[in-house]
């Protein structure tokens, strides 16, 4: 199967934060994702929760609130939690299933181990990371 048949691949490349992967760093990536099938009304993450691990929809839906508002709905192909992996920030929202949902997990353990032993992975999320915050540097 080459990189371009992977729906892993093909899913995690949209990620900001793998912005700059090649093929086979995507390979990498993917090749430490879970994929996960869970029931409607799921919590996956917790507003203020310590963050440990990343998602992406393959199939099924979730509501975003904050604050106890609603802020959005998430479908296949959204993400959330990449910033749990590199940092023990709070979550910024909740998130909830809305139907049954088969996603894509990548533990913040999984992707330092691969951090340790891919440099340019390393690099390449420093620069999304930077290119993130650039808008909000004085």
């Amino acid at each position: 199967m080459s990189p371009g048949d992977n729906p892993k691949i093909d899913l995690i490349k949209h990620v900001p934060l793998f912005g700059s992967a090649s093929k086979s760093e995507l390979a990498d990536i993917a090749s430490i994702a879970d994929e996960v099938d869970l029931p409607a009304g799921r919590t996956l993450i917790t507003e203020g929760d310590s963050g440990r691990e990343f998602f992406v929809l393959i199939d099924g839906t979730a509501d975003v609130t904050q604050d106890g508002r609603h802020i959005r709905k998430l479908g296949p192909g959204d993400f959330f939690g990449e910033i749990a992996l590199i940092s023990k920030a709070p979550r910024s929202a909740t998130i909830v299933t809305t139907s049954p949902v088969r996603a894509l997990v990548i533990t913040d353990r999984a992707f330092r181990q691969l951090l340790d032993h891919s440099p340019n992975i390393q690099i390449g999320v420093l620069l999304a990371l930077a290119e993130r915050l650039a808008p909000t540097a004085l």
